[in-house]
């Protein structure tokens, strides 16, 4: 007589959506589901239909915010606790690319931050990169690293110990005194591939730009550029935020699939943290062998730009700023005579400048600056997310436009309804009162 074993087969379960976790990408979860046991809300978010689904974790992991489980019911809970000694469900039901792509994250641990130099300079992104790499490596539980490439710059290894850094690169070679993309992309791309670092943070600045492409090209992984935001996820992803279809959304990009995980952010974006002047940490000699005579580009002569009275709008603390709502050039008189009494500088939406009223480099928003002020005094803007973005972190936000509905007033601290031609001069004329009581 022959006995018969029937196997018990695990449970699959049951997807759903964990609350406040949706980023709303568009859909993936839908267009990624096999059964059609997927639909969409009126607020972007994932209905799950119980009856269709089959667990097949595919809308799991499409999900680039990770807002969607799976579950199980208690009756299942039961198998799975006889089961228990056997592979987990997620281990069982990986597919070969799954199982490649989870050793591939394996291999690659650390943050890392690029100093960009420039004679010897850092340029301020890069200790503000290092405060944000800070967070990022602790919640990842790795060393926060800088890379230092150049000539004659080891004194700025030392400079990133004291904003946070635990470790640093540094690369020190007459080659890479001036940047040339091909050098810097040799040098950087080696020490990536040598070290492997999951995550790869560098200033969104003309230098960075330039160098981040190439590098993300040459070893094979995603880059997301000017993001505005930085996190990490449960499963070690980079969380991306940065401003996508012409400014009109937010979006969350992951690069899940492919290490390191590369991001540019703009200056001023992330805080600078405070320099601790005793801090101490490991700086690591590396040599790369760089043919000059093979570098086919040349510095022949650095001139330098004559700046003259060019105002630096980044890294003013008071900014009066005027949009599509100033009406004229000429009206924009009156916010630099109240600039000239706060200490402050004037700047402007992207509509003023289009407009022709303020020169480009005043400009404040996405496709402009990105400012850090103590006050930020925004006059006849209206408020769209394309000059948010570019504002929004500024220590305290006053309004002043003529429509209550004016988008504006929902990051201000202070709003006021009302005539700017008539609410700014009065300002201006207090401010002057109290010098004079002074």
């Amino acid at each position: 007589m022959t006995e018969v074993t029937t196997k018990i087969k695990k449970p699959r379960g049951k997807v759903r959506l964990l609350e406040g976790k949706c980023i709303a990408c568009g859909a993936r979860c839908q267009g990624s589901c096999p059964v059609d046991g997927i639909e969409m809300n009126a607020a972007g978010e994932p209905e799950i239909l119980l009856a269709k689904c089959i667990g097949c974790l595919k809308c799991v992991k499409a999900c680039p915010g990770g807002a969607l489980e799976i579950f199980y019911s208690p009756e299942e809970l039961e198998i799975l606790a006889a089961l228990d000694g056997q592979k987990t469900l997620a281990e069982e039901d990986a597919d070969p690319e799954e199982k490649a792509r989870r050793d591939l994250v394996a291999q690659y641990r650390g943050v890392w931050v690029f100093v960009e130099q420039t004679d010897g300079e850092a340029a301020r992104v890069s200790w503000e990169l290092l405060g944000k790499g800070a967070e990022l490596a602790i919640k990842l539980g790795v060393e926060l690293c800088a890379v230092v490439l150049g000539d004659r710059v080891e004194h700025l290894c030392q400079e990133a110990l004291c904003y946070g850094a635990q470790k640093v690169y540094l690369m020190d070679q007459p080659v890479l005194r001036h940047y040339r993309t091909y050098p810097y992309l040799d040098a950087l791309c080696y020490l990536i591939e040598k070290h492997r670092p999951e995550v790869v943070l560098m200033g969104a600045t003309g230098l960075g730009r330039d160098l981040a492409g190439a590098v993300a090209t040459r070893v094979g992984t995603g880059l997301t550029a000017d993001c505005t935001g930085l996190d990490i996820d449960e499963h070690r992803n980079l969380m991306q935020t940065r401003p996508a279809f012409g400014g009109n959304i937010m979006a969350t990009i992951m690069c899940d699939r492919f290490r390191p995980q590369m991001a540019t952010v703009r200056a001023h974006v992330m805080t600078l943290p405070e320099r601790q002047p005793f801090a101490t940490g490991s700086i690591v000699h590396e040599t790369l062998p760089i043919n000059e005579a093979l570098v086919f580009t040349k510095v022949l002569e650095v001139i330098r730009e004559n700046r003259g009275d060019q105002v630096d709008v980044a890294g003013a603390e008071f900014i009066v700023s005027g949009g599509r709502g100033m009406m004229s050039k000429e009206n924009f008189g009156i916010l630099q005579e109240l600039a000239d009494e706060l200490g402050g500088v004037v700047a402007a939406s992207r509509s003023a400048v289009d407009a022709g009223w303020m020169p480009a480099e005043r400009q404040v928003g996405q496709t402009g600056k990105t400012v850090r002020p103590k006050i930020y005094l925004a006059c006849g803007i209206s408020g769209a997310i394309q000059h948010l973005v570019g504002m929004q972190d500024s220590d305290l936000v006053i309004a002043i436009n003529r429509d209550p509905q004016a988008p504006i007033f929902e990051v201000a601290g202070y709003g006021i309804v009302g005539d700017l031609f008539k609410v700014v001069p009065a300002i201006t004329s207090y401010l002057r009162e109290l010098k004079g009581v002074r």
